[in-house]
């Protein structure tokens, strides 16, 4: 009997032995997995059939928030160089910066008439030296269209947040005031002018914010929102002058304060030392006083002496007069 029991257990110890067992095991396992794998994939490959057949059945569902995406959309535009062909734009004067070094300075300095003025934006001129297209870096309303004797032709386009865009140098202007433009759309053609004839054709573009010119180069292909962190900064640069201003004004206060202790100390200690001089220089005379003092006793108690004498005198006489009588 202990034999027959024991037979099962050794098939199975001589199963585990052999080589091909644990490999089966795996490969069973594997493809187990491998089915389970394709199976879910063909479960996703279903939810698209299902959308595929709602498009065709004709019924469209609008998106709740297809609106913000669009307002989305319409703050992202990015700031343009206003030419078409940027390959062949070439930035002949730079905006100047106080805060640039010496040479980007002096690249953001125009020669006029003599005299060397700063530039409040950048030229742009063609590498060949011709006429080009210059085409709205923005989008935004046409607010002033005008020929100005040095700088020609003029357009000036406002956009929201304050922020406008300033073209100058223009040969032709294909747009007029109160009119609408698109990013891209044509403003004119570049040309000449008599302030920045040593450039040739070119246009000449400013970017300002709230009123103030800025580097339009710094936000070349940044979205319109980074100017408004120009505001922020100068939020910052005037509260810290505020500071530094009551600062200054308190060390002042407190500087007047010591100085007027300092002061009113010294004049103490002036009449400290007058009134030891006056001590020092007058002794004989404190002497001589001292001297005359005993001098004017004496004198008082000799008077005091007679007036006694006297009045003895009269009180013997009163007293024979009575005796008399």
């Amino acid at each position: 009997m202990k034999e027959e029991n024991n037979a099962p257990k050794n098939k199975w110890s001589d199963i585990f032995r052999k080589k091909w067992f644990f490999p089966a095991v795996y490969l069973t396992i594997a493809a187990l997995l491998l089915s389970v794998v394709v199976w879910y994939q063909n479960m996703d490959n279903q939810v698209p059939d299902a959308q595929e057949d709602s498009e065709m059945s004709g019924e469209y569902n609008p998106s709740e928030f297809d609106e913000d995406a669009e307002a989305v959309l319409d703050q992202q535009e990015v700031i343009k160089m206003p030419v078409q062909d940027k390959e062949q734009a070439e930035i002949v004067t730079k905006f100047y910066d106080y805060n640039a070094e010496q040479d980007e300075q002096e690249n953001g300095l125009v020669l006029y008439n003599n005299r060397y003025y700063q530039s409040t934006g950048i030229d742009i001129a063609s590498a060949e030296g011709e006429a080009f297209d210059v085409v709205a870096s923005l989008s935004g309303t046409v607010t002033e269209v005008k020929e100005d004797p040095l700088l020609g032709n003029v357009v000036v386009v406002s956009h929201e947040n304050d922020v406008m865009t300033y073209y100058a140098s223009l040969n032709e202007v294909e747009v007029k005031a109160d009119s609408e433009v698109k990013q891209g759309d044509a403003i004119g053609t570049a040309g000449k002018n008599l302030f920045g004839k040593d450039n040739g054709t070119h246009v000449h573009f400013e970017l300002r914010k709230d009123g103030i010119e800025v580097d339009p180069e710094s936000f070349f292909n940044q979205p319109v929102s980074e100017l408004d962190k120009i505001d922020v900064e100068k939020e910052e640069e005037e509260e810290a002058e505020q500071e530094g201003s009551e600062s200054e004004s308190d060390e002042g206060e407190d500087a007047e304060a010591t100085e007027e202790d300092a002061e009113a100390t010294e004049e103490e200690e002036q009449q400290d030392d007058i009134e030891v001089d006056s001590e020092q220089e007058n002794p004989e005379a404190d002497e001589e006083d001292q001297d005359e003092d005993p001098a004017a006793d004496e004198e008082q108690d000799e008077e005091e002496g007679s007036e006694d004498e006297d009045l003895t005198d009269e009180t013997s006489d009163s007293s024979a007069s009575s005796a008399s009588a």
